[in-house]
Formats: structure tokens, sequence, C-alpha cells
């Protein structure tokens, strides 16, 4: 008696296009993928702004891509801006660590 209680037929080769592309079929909700990239880059009163996007979704890739030239005033305030969003953002997670020195209100000891 064999081991394996159900036998195989055999079946015939098939051709496999070495070209083949394996797509994922559509609304596939398991599998989703972005990539986003910008650089920006100021030389004089210019700066320069180049964007990348790529997304997979509902097994639709999607990709653009975008390049421009701001003013210089503009680019001066957005960095300030974010240099400003990371200052509040490590003071309120220096905040946290209540224990140290900096972290309390001197208005509190006062009273």
């Amino acid at each position: 008696m064999s081991t394996h209680p159900v036998k195989r037929t055999q079946r015939a080769l098939r051709k496999i296009d070495a070209n083949a592309v394996e797509v994922m079929p559509r609304g596939n909700p398991f599998f989703r993928f972005r990539y986003s990239f910008t650089e920006i880059s100021a030389v004089g009163s210019k700066a320069h702004v180049k964007s990348r996007q790529a997304r997979l979704e509902d097994g639709n890739l999607t990709s653009e891509t975008f390049e421009g030239d701001v003013d210089r005033a503009v680019y001066d305030r957005m960095v300030g801006d974010a240099q400003r969003h990371l200052l509040d953002q490590t003071a309120l997670l220096l905040k946290s660590f209540w224990l140290l020195p900096f972290a309390r209100n001197p208005r509190s000891e006062r009273d």
C-alpha cells in the first residue's frame, strides 16, 4: 500500500511567456504602497522644488512628477516654519520629563 492515498495524473507542460508581467488582482485591499520625495534647494533669489510621488492602490500604479521655481522669501518662510515646528515638538517632549529643572514652571515654585 502506498503512503499517498490519492494519485495525481500527469498534465502537459505549459509554455510561459518570458516577457509576461504578473498583475495583482483589482480591488486588493491588503496591499497598498506609497512613496514620495521632495527636494528643495535655494540658490540666489530663487528656490527650486522637485517632487516625485508613486502609489499603488486598488491595482493601479500612479506616478506624478513636477518641478518648479519659487521666490526665495517663500523658501525662507517655509524653513522658518519647519524649524519652529521642530523646536515646539522638542520642547513638548522635554516638558514630559517633569523631573528635570528646566521643565518646571518657575511661577509655581514662587507661590
